[in-house]
């Protein structure tokens, strides 16, 4: 018969014949081996590529031993092989401490552990470690789908355990991994309680003192042509945002960051600024129109910046952080944020910023390095407008929307002139081109400018109604500043490209590439296609990621107090805690109602069979399994006068009892129960 025809042959649920050919030690070693590849495999993402290499051998070499039944490497060959694999650790890392030098170690030891099996105490160190080492995954992902994950790595290595602890008949797989999931369960309700309940800690739980000093994507306090360009192809979050009204258009999601004001002909930069007081801050900004209520929930950066939608009210409250704000308004905790920040902010889309600037300020909002771009500066004098600054800003506007200029995410290199190789040049350029040389063009005519950095636009979840800034939405625009009106908003790029702030990065970017950086744009054209049923998961999938974000991860001491507090409350009327206390008792008088009734069917029909052999006059010892009763039976005069048959079944009823009971389990054996009542029938 051929392997095709085996296969159709065998039974439901029974084992292939290579499976039925090991022995429980292979098998058991197998499912050891399976539940430490669960364990390892999330952690290749981020360990280096010669470390997965080996752990990978290692597994394979351990898969062989335990097939071709080969005894276990000596101790001379795997000392100096775990010496080696520790020395690649210092190399890669220059150190054997911290997290990622720690977690490469501890995945190296699992599975050179492997190897190193003479006890039964090893199998369990193996199991332990792996628990142990499953932890560590939160210290690189703690989304939901790493929770999931590892819940079925758990269930996994508890059934892994358990197997190790039979020592009669194993259960097959499927039944024991049941039995583990059932394990997990009645043990969670008790997690759910320790984690609403237990007295949480300022700061992330799973994080390390070395991870402050780890880097992170995200806007820098510098701008350079092409800076911005590794941010668009990051689809990471940002921040997300919760308006508690209407939600502004696309165009007027400014979300503001770093001011740059300082050129040295190649880079912006920012420089330390004065902190704002209460009382400047309302004189420098006067606001007007409906205040935008919002929350933001921003993600980690390793840096002070805090993003707000302009023009967010001075005030920002950020109890622990203690948020100020710059003479150029931006916002700047006092630490590095290193954990979920979530803040709640009031914006106002009509405003005047600084009407009035002293000389100082100005003289910095026109400073151009010397022997930069002179053809720009030639430039500046013949697009200069006798109107005023706004009439120049509208000119500059102009060239770029009426001339050669193109947005693309894959301009050209630039050489010391920068902005004349650019405007004179290419004329292809993203966000910051285009911010950078503006500024200068301005400068060059006298009117105060600076570059703005931050995010622009979002993308609207409509599950959860979260607004989604990605480290794609980064963006640069600038400012001018005019007598009596203050410092306004002109984002060059809109003049280029107005769909980039419309509508969106992806509906910007050019749509006939289909690879490489500019295929991108047919990429997140698709991604902003809401109506498709992969949007429509994506969208589910991130509100379902949110809310644990919101509810898991961010439940901070703050929270806990606010949660325990209302929770008092609700609980504070005497009727509340008898109610709560009768449902308990109803509860438990159930649970134990079902198990006094709920008997096994196999077991009903045997208690029957033992109530017929006691009116008989032969009644079943409390002490007595089915053999032994079996044998005091045939040795019993009352047996020896019922008929042949009737001896036969009550016999055969025993035999079948013990063995479904206590036996091997057998697929054979097919609705045990039914085939039970038979033979009590015929005992009868």
């Amino acid at each position: 018969m051929s392997a095709r025809g085996a296969a159709l042959s065998r039974p439901p649920g029974a084992p292939a014949r290579w499976a039925q050919r090991l022995t429980r030690d292979k098998a058991d070693t197998l499912l050891l081996i399976g539940a430490a590849l669960l364990v390892l495999a999330p952690h290749f993402s981020h360990l280096p590529l010669w470390t997965s290499a080996v752990i990978c051998c290692v597994l394979l070499w351990r898969g062989a031993i335990t097939l071709l039944g080969r005894r276990m490497p000596p101790l001379w060959l795997l000392l100096p092989v775990s010496l080696l694999a520790m020395g690649g650790v210092y190399l890669s890392f220059r150190t054997l401490l911290g997290r990622d030098a720690g977690v490469a170690m501890l995945a190296l030891l699992l599975a050179f552990k492997l190897l190193e099996m003479h006890a039964r105490r090893d199998l369990f160190v193996v199991i332990f470690l792996s628990f142990f080492l499953l932890l560590t995954n939160f210290f690189y992902s703690q989304s939901i789908l790493t929770g999931l994950a590892m819940v079925a790595t758990i269930i996994v290595l508890l059934a892994t355990l358990m197997t190790f602890q039979y020592t009669g008949a194993v259960p097959p797989l499927r039944q024991r991994l049941l039995v583990a999931a059932k394990i997990f369960l009645a043990a969670a309700p008790l997690a759910v309680v320790l984690f609403f309940a237990f007295p949480r800690i300022q700061g992330p739980l799973w994080g390390l003192p070395g991870d402050a000093r780890s880097a992170r994507s995200g806007i820098s306090d510098t701008m350079s042509p092409g800076s911005m360009t590794g941010l668009a192809l990051s689809d990471e979050v940002a921040f997300r945002v919760r308006f508690f009204g209407a939600l502004p258009a696309q165009n007027q999601l400014y979300w503001r960051g770093i001011v740059l004001s300082d050129y040295d002909g190649t880079t912006w930069t920012r420089t330390e600024r004065r902190r704002l007081r209460a009382g400047d801050a309302s004189t420098s900004a006067s606001v007007g129109g409906p205040a935008l209520r919002h929350e933001v929930t921003m993600e980690p950066t390793g840096k002070r910046w805090l993003f707000a939608l302009e023009l967010t009210n001075p005030r920002l409250p950020m109890p622990g952080l203690g948020a100020s704000l710059s003479d150029e308004f931006e916002f700047v905790s006092r630490e590095p944020v290193q954990q979920r920040l979530r803040y709640q902010a009031s914006a106002h889309l009509s405003y005047r910023l600084q009407p009035q600037l002293d000389p100082a300020q100005q003289a910095r909002a026109l400073r151009l390095p010397q022997g930069y771009n002179p053809r720009t500066a030639a430039l500046a004098a013949t697009l200069r407008q006798p109107d005023g600054p706004a009439a120049s800003a509208r000119a500059v506007l102009r060239m770029f929307r009426t001339q050669q200029f193109s947005y693309t995410l894959e301009p050209p290199l630039l050489g010391r002139h920068a902005v004349d190789d650019f405007l004179f040049g290419s004329k292809a350029g993203f966000c910051e081109h285009y911010a950078g040389a503006f500024v200068v063009l301005m400068r060059a005519m006298g009117v105060p400018a600076r570059v703005v950095t931050g995010y622009q636009g979002g993308e609207l979840n409509p599950v959860d109604d979260y607004l989604t800034v990605r480290q794609s939405d980064a963006h640069a625009w600038a400012e001018i500043w005019v007598e009596g009106e203050g410092w306004l908003r002109v984002d060059p790029t809109a003049a280029v490209a107005p769909d980039r702030v419309n509508l969106g990065l992806g509906r910007a970017l050019p749509q006939q590439a289909p690879f490489g950086l500019a295929g991108l744009g047919q990429l997140m054209n698709f991604r902003n296609d809401s109506n498709s049923w992969l949007a429509q998961l994506r969208f589910r999938l991130h509100a379902m990621n949110n809310a644990w974000n919101q509810w898991v991860l961010d439940y901070n001491p703050d929270r806990q107090s606010s949660f325990l507090e209302e929770l008092s409350a609700a609980l504070g009327t005497w009727r509340t805690g008898a109610a709560l206390l009768a449902v308990a008792a109803l509860l438990m008088l159930g649970r134990a109602v079902r198990a006094r009734v709920a008997e096994e069917p196999v077991d009903a029909v045997y208690a029957a069979f033992c109530r017929l052999m006691a009116r008989r006059g032969m009644p079943r010892a409390p002490h007595e399994g089915p053999h032994s009763y079996a044998r005091r039976l045939q040795a019993m005069p009352q047996t020896q006068q019922l008929q042949d048959d009737k001896k036969k079944a009550m016999l055969a009823f025993l035999e079948l009892y013990g063995a479904l009971k206590y036996a091997a389990p057998n697929e054979e054996i097919t609705a045990p129960a039914k085939r039970l009542a038979i033979l009590l029938k015929r005992s009868q």
